[in-house]
């Protein structure tokens, strides 16, 4: 198939495109920056260059390329993330997931684009009530702190678009929180460097559930998307959804660091505000059984546990 990837040289990207380029796909990797071209050409992908937020750009590129298949994978999410101000953070994503969408949906709608995959995030969507593990069944959280607003109205408005899109089979894989090579959560990256310092601690009870995904079975996961997604959405996490106290403890001393601090909530409040509180203490984690079953895919790194290890 003739696939278009929007977003080509992110986390995902680089590691789908090798994997789409191996099963004999025609790949054509869109990117706004230049100096990406060679890397792109050595992959065995055809570079396009284009502004994501323009939509003349857009549907030059996809009019050019004529897929057969569109990949969104569009975030600009910083390496450094503060909590307290997650809001201005995503904001650039924000519009990637809202105005990025429309103009790649456009684009697709006149060249008559049989699939449609679209990112979104499974690590933080859900409502914060009933059972620790949900399903792409259960509602998205509607009282979100005040800083969440904007990122999960992007979410949803990225969802509501594709999966509405009658003319093309709308997919949505809601990714699992990413770890391994060029995400914050790899060797000498953010995330991990604040558990070795000890600057990450266990806020509250940590009864937060997170869903992890390896960032190379969120790539295979797609992969499987692509060739046979139906219309839908699907949860692309670990089969070990678990708590902050479990997880964060484990990762500190896989890093050979000492046990994360414990800090009550109104001390985790000053840190990392309402958002990051929730996160440690509320989050529900996310079931892949549906990709599982309709997909035929199994994360290689079934547990968080050997993922962390390995990456």
């Amino acid at each position: 198939m003739r696939v278009f990837i929007a977003g080509a040289t992110g986390a995902i990207g680089k590691q789908l495109l090798p994997r789409l380029i191996a099963a004999g796909h025609e790949v054509h990797g869109m990117t706004r920056s230049e100096s990406k071209q060679a890397m792109l050409t050595e992959l065995g992908v055809v570079p396009v260059i284009a502004d994501a937020l323009d939509p003349d750009q857009v549907a030059d590129a996809v009019g050019k390329a004529r897929p057969e298949v569109i990949v969104h994978q569009l975030t600009a999410i910083p390496a450094s993330l503060n909590f307290r101000h997650i809001d201005r953070d995503f904001e650039l994503t924000n519009r990637l997931r809202i105005q990025g969408t429309d103009y790649l949906l456009s684009a697709a709608h006149a060249v008559g684009v049989q699939r449609f995959v679209a990112q979104s995030n499974g690590a933080f969507l859900y409502a914060r009530t009933g059972g620790p593990v949900k399903d792409e069944e259960d509602p998205i959280d509607s009282t979100p702190a005040r800083v969440m607003r904007p990122l999960i109205d992007a979410i949803r408005y990225l969802e509501t678009a594709v999966i509405g899109a009658q003319w093309t089979e709308g997919v949505v894989l809601r990714y699992g929180g990413f770890y391994g090579p060029g995400t914050s959560m790899a060797p000498g990256a953010e995330q991990v460097e604040l558990v070795r310092k000890r600057k990450f601690p266990v806020v509250g009870d940590g009864g937060g559930v997170w869903s992890f995904i390896h960032v190379a079975d969120a790539a295979d996961a797609t992969v499987a998307a692509i060739e046979r997604g139906s219309r839908g959405v699907y949860n692309v996490v670990d089969d070990d959804p678990a708590p902050v106290a479990e997880w964060l403890p484990a990762l500190a001393e896989e890093l050979g660091a000492k046990k994360p601090m414990r800090v009550p909530r109104f001390v985790g409040r000053l840190f990392a505000g309402e958002a990051g509180v929730e996160m440690m203490t509320e989050l529900r984690g996310a079931s892949n059984a549906k990709a599982k079953q309709e997909l035929g895919w199994f994360p290689a790194h079934a547990s968080w546990r050997q993922g962390f290890e390995a990456a």
